[in-house]
């Protein structure tokens, strides 16, 4: 019963610090929550938006500092897409925050998109041209 104790205390600290590192930073936030927009635009086949990936790339440098930083939290995007969907996807880019968050932010903006597509076409797709991660065709 001794080792017990210390055992499940030290379970603990391992698990609140895995949680406590498993958080986005802000920026982080900000670029997946309009990756998110943009991709739920596409998703909805908004009309006259198409991806602008340097776009997109381009703003994730901005907000994170760097090219490779953005380009990791589009991977990590990708992988939490593919795997929802069920397809296989590489797990070294997966991070369930990045899934998390997403997903939740997805399904707030696709009900909205299928309540009310037209207005909200046209305002998530202009938010997210006007950021750079689409264009018009």
């Amino acid at each position: 019963m001794g080792i017990r104790a210390p055992a499940v205390a030290l379970l603990a600290m391992i698990v609140s610090g895995e949680a406590r590192s498993a958080t986005l930073s802000d920026a982080e936030a900000t670029f997946l929550d309009q990756l998110v927009t943009a991709a739920a635009v596409l998703e909805q086949r908004c009309i006259g938006y198409e991806s602008n990936g340097a776009g997109g790339v381009q703003l994730g440098a901005r907000l994170l500092g760097s090219t490779d930083a953005a380009m990791a939290m589009i991977a990590a995007f990708d992988a939490a897409i593919k795997a929802y969907d069920g397809n296989d996807y590489d797990p070294s880019k997966s991070r369930p925050e990045v899934s998390d968050a997403a997903t939740k932010t997805f399904k707030r903006l696709r009900a909205d998109l299928i309540k009310n597509p037209k207005e909200a076409c046209a305002e998530y797709g202009d938010a997210s041209l006007a950021r750079g991660l689409l264009r018009r065709y």
